[in-house]
């Protein structure tokens, strides 16, 4: 990979963690990540960091992974010639519809979309990209690692994506930059960039708590694993804003750790979030 291409796709990753961290944990390492960007940014050569902020500016991914032969910014079907000019990476290439710059991803997980039943569509809410067959009301995995990769098992055997050791690999990746353990007892481990589909989310339940990091003080109970096509990063931020919300509120997670079914937690998840989640 071109080391102008790497360092955006580092430097786009630190900003959406930015961003998480404002809607989940406030001012919580916003200095740190702040002084990071910055510095990120000003190694990048000037034309490429003047076309990088000015996406930034608009609220536009830099930089963006190609699924197959289609720019997954924007959806438009590239020329095969750019397909080909992107994976050998000599160079950084943008898309002629968007602008957002291109990079190529030999292998991913992907989002099976025809396994979407048909019938969410018509719903609101959580509903729409969820579903009970997603629910693991009692996690037998003590580690963070653990958990993600039994998360992400089941949505492969539930046919929801292919890949997962894939999918665990990236999750644990931006585990290593800064931790999903939110207050709470929430973690919300994620994997952005999955080709196909939608926004797809599985959630886990551990009545005995997890450990989720070295330095976590509390423990955590509740797992929502995301897999999140490059198209969806912005409403992400909303869905984790407001699955942050749902549980500052005591009743909602007491609703919610209550449940030891998987039909009745989706019913849960889906009413306590009715209001939070749009």
């Amino acid at each position: 990979m071109h080391p102008v291409v790497n360092q955006l796709i580092q430097l786009e990753e630190l900003i959406l963690i930015r961003d998480e961290q404002k809607v989940t944990s406030g001012e919580d390492h916003l200095d740190a990540l702040n002084a990071s960007i910055k510095t990120m940014t000003s190694k990048l050569p000037r034309d490429i960091r003047e076309h990088a902020e000015k996406l930034n500016n608009k609220n536009q991914s830099a930089i963006v992974p190609i699924g197959e032969t289609v720019c997954s910014g924007c959806g438009m079907t590239l020329p095969i010639s750019l397909v080909q000019a992107v994976r050998l990476a000599r160079e950084v290439h943008s898309c002629p519809n968007c602008a957002r710059m291109l990079y190529f991803v030999e292998s991913a997980a992907k989002r099976i979309s025809t396994k979407r039943r048909r019938a969410s569509r018509t719903k609101g809410g959580i509903a729409r990209f969820s579903s009970a067959a997603l629910m693991i009301p009692e996690l037998t995995s003590t580690t963070a690692e653990g958990v993600i990769e039994e998360m992400a098992s089941k949505m492969e055997a539930e046919g929801f994506i292919e890949g997962t050791e894939q999918l665990v690999e990236a999750a644990l990746q931006r585990e290593a930059i800064l931790s999903t353990a939110v207050d709470h007892g929430l973690a919300v481990p994620h994997v952005r960039g999955v080709e196909g589909g939608g926004l797809t989310l599985a959630m886990g339940l551990s009545h005995a708590g997890i450990k989720w990091h070295e330095d976590a003080e509390d423990l955590t109970h509740a797992v929502f694993f995301i897999v999140i096509p490059t198209a969806a990063s912005a409403f992400y931020l909303k869905l984790l804003a407001g699955l942050a919300e749902t549980f500052t509120d005591s009743e909602s997670r007491e609703a919610i750790l209550a449940e030891t079914d998987d039909e009745a937690l989706w019913k849960t998840l889906v009413k306590v979030t009715r209001k939070t989640v749009k």
